[in-house]
């Protein structure tokens, strides 16, 4: 019962009809099981070097435990409350809400809370633990500029990091870079080995500066290129279940390009939470440093959506189904 399709809708709702579930990505789940192996051999052995380092093993559970229960419990407050969202009702956003019902109900999964952010810049991003316990955002400056058709393959898209527990995934993976920094700040700052400073506890903060600082480097590669593939993951979900990747596609030059016009001054806050937005809040494409980005080049995710279309269109033309 889709009301309110025009012709588009009911070929698009004809390709939903085999697709009532987001699809189980093989790829994607292999990838996190691997990022979060070698996360978890890394973690083992930053913990131990803690101890080793700082000969107090209850000192660094506490911290580390402490952590990692507000990281992942309070996370989802935690980036609403950076970003300026806020929970809203059916009768504030009526058509926003019908869209995640609809999608909810295609994809058989429970319902987010759904939030608004009052920022211009236009994005979305979806946090929290599990499905059960997830939001999803939109800013108003998504809301102003995209189509209704726009729009709902950005909430899919959303709705697809929840559905595949990636959310979750990697706010734990972030957590080991996420602690690493911080003891290397709460070592320099809080003069945690005493204000006197003889050799060996000179050595002593070395090390912990050293093994910080390569458990950072080593995690941020591993999590920046999951976060690549799972955008990407993301993107041919979304396509696959609303049937129109082209209207996906639209959403993402659109943003992009509106992005791209925001000053960078406007854009420091918002990049901290880059890995969890629909697009990132670069303002330009990257070079090198897209070995480094959080998300595919717009071209890549592009050419992936003009792929999907192309096998979408076969399926739907008589006598070209395999």
């Amino acid at each position: 019962m889709h009301t309110g399709c025009g012709g588009e809708c009911l070929t698009a709702c004809g390709v939903m009809q085999m697709r009532s579930r987001f699809q189980s990505d093989r790829g994607l789940t292999v990838r996190m099981t691997v990022t979060m192996f070698l996360l978890g051999l890394l973690y083992v052995a930053f913990v131990a070097a803690l101890i080793v380092l700082l000969k107090s093993w209850l000192l660094v559970v506490v911290l580390v435990a402490a952590m990692f229960v507000a990281q992942f419990w309070f996370s989802d407050r935690i980036a609403m409350f950076a970003m300026r969202g806020r929970v809203v009702e059916r009768e504030e956003y009526p058509e926003l809400h019908a869209v995640v019902d609809r999608l909810c109900a295609l994809s058989d999964m429970p319902k987010p809370v759904v939030a608004v952010s009052s920022m211009d810049m236009p994005n979305a991003f979806a946090t929290g633990r599990n499905p059960e316990h997830a939001v999803v955002c939109v800013t108003t400056g998504l809301l102003r500029r995209l189509e209704p058709a726009e729009l709902e393959g950005v909430l899919a898209h959303e709705l697809s990091h929840v559905a595949h527990k990636d959310v979750a995934v990697i706010t734990i993976a972030s957590f080991l870079g996420v602690i690493a920094g911080l003891i290397v700040r709460f070592a320099f700052y809080s003069q945690l080995f005493g204000g006197r400073r003889d050799q060996n506890t000179a050595a002593v903060f070395a090390a912990v500066m050293g093994v910080s600082a390569a458990v950072y480097a080593i995690s941020f590669l591993l999590i920046r290129a999951l976060s690549r593939y799972r955008e990407l993951a993301a993107d041919r979900a979304a396509a696959l279940l609303t049937g129109r990747p082209s209207a996906l596609a639209s959403a993402l030059t659109k943003v992009s390009g509106d992005i791209a016009r925001i000053p960078t001054k406007d854009l420091r806050t918002a990049q901290a939470f880059n890995a969890f937005y629909f697009t990132p809040a670069t303002g330009r494409e990257p070079g090198i440093e897209r070995f480094f980005s959080t998300h595919p080049s717009l071209e890549q995710r592009l050419d992936q959506l003009g792929r999907i279309s192309a096998e979408l269109g076969e399926a739907a033309t008589p006598g070209k189904a395999g």
